[in-house]
């Protein structure tokens, strides 16, 4: 373990309330002075942003260089892919203009997938709670300028939990679905490194749908919220919907809206950047 820091100058296409409030990542929480902490793998980061520059400290095993580059999505044009957005409609130019400095973090995708379960049918501070719990009693403990923090566990770790164990860490319903798909992890039913080297996102969406707690959105908030990384799908909740509908469906009645319809608009408007435009638009949307 180490501690680093890392100053990087004039970063653009970069907000940490934008990419940290947009609803893709748990493990994350503001401090006083404006800057964000959270624990990556097994290191804890603080950043922060004065100006464009940000700057950035970790204390744990990984080169925080590396880390930041990797984790934030820092090889990715997001300027030329607003460049790209922004051509579509007005609606497209408002939502960039709002959340201008979001990017999709690169989530270790066993973390995002039992993250995503947790959240099915739960707000924020919960789904935070949960993890941060299920962290506390199953991850390595790390401390850091006077704070503890915990790594989310393993699948090996995490199969040491018992039904009742989740349950008693507030898991509710989900206690048996998170169980369940850590033991077919830990089996090699499903092989995570396979997903990653599957270069056909349907079948790598039909592997994930094969686990106990992932639906159609939770699986497509993992692939767009991990290391799978793929614009291309287009996670539908209330709000995307809701979105989808007020600005190009048009149905009195958004509840009767078909989420194949929503599917198929977003294909047609952003081909093969759904992803990130569904982030823009759910952003905006939501903060109004």
């Amino acid at each position: 373990m180490k501690e680093q820091s890392l100053v990087v100058k004039s970063v653009k296409s970069f907000n940490l309330t934008h990419i940290f409030e947009c609803g893709q990542c748990f493990r994350w929480n503001e401090n006083i002075d404006g800057s964000y902490t959270g624990v990556v793998g097994n290191n804890v980061v603080n950043i922060k942003m004065i100006d464009k520059d940000v700057y950035i400290k970790s204390y744990g095993q990984d080169d925080l260089k590396s880390l930041f580059n990797e984790y934030f999505d820092m090889e990715r044009d997001y300027e030329g892919i607003k460049k790209e957005l922004r051509k579509i409609d007005e609606h497209m130019e408002k939502s960039i203009l709002y959340g201008d400095g979001i990017r999709l973090l690169n989530q270790n995708l066993w973390e995002t997938i039992i993250s995503f379960i947790i959240s099915a049918n739960n707000n924020i501070p919960r789904i935070k709670g949960i993890i941060e719990r299920i962290s506390k009693r199953f991850g390595n403990k790390i401390e850091w300028e006077n704070h503890t923090y915990y790594t989310f566990p393993t699948p090996e770790q995490l199969g040491k939990a018992s039904v009742e164990d989740l349950r008693n860490l507030g898991l509710g319903f989900r206690d048996v679905r998170v169980y369940e798909t850590t033991k077919r992890v830990i089996n090699k039913e499903i092989d995570l490194e396979e997903l990653h080297s599957e270069s056909n996102t349907s079948l790598v969406r039909e592997k994930l749908l094969s686990l106990s707690g992932v639906g159609p959105k939770v699986a497509d908030c993992i692939l767009l919220f991990s290391t799978l990384k793929r614009l291309d799908v287009f996670p539908i909740d209330v709000w995307v919907r809701r979105v989808m509908n007020e600005l190009y469906i048009h149905n009195e009645d958004e509840n009767k809206v078909d989420k194949r319809l929503v599917m198929s608009m977003a294909n047609e408007k952003f081909g093969e950047l759904c992803g990130i435009a569904q982030q823009y638009l759910f952003y905006w949307k939501r903060g109004e």
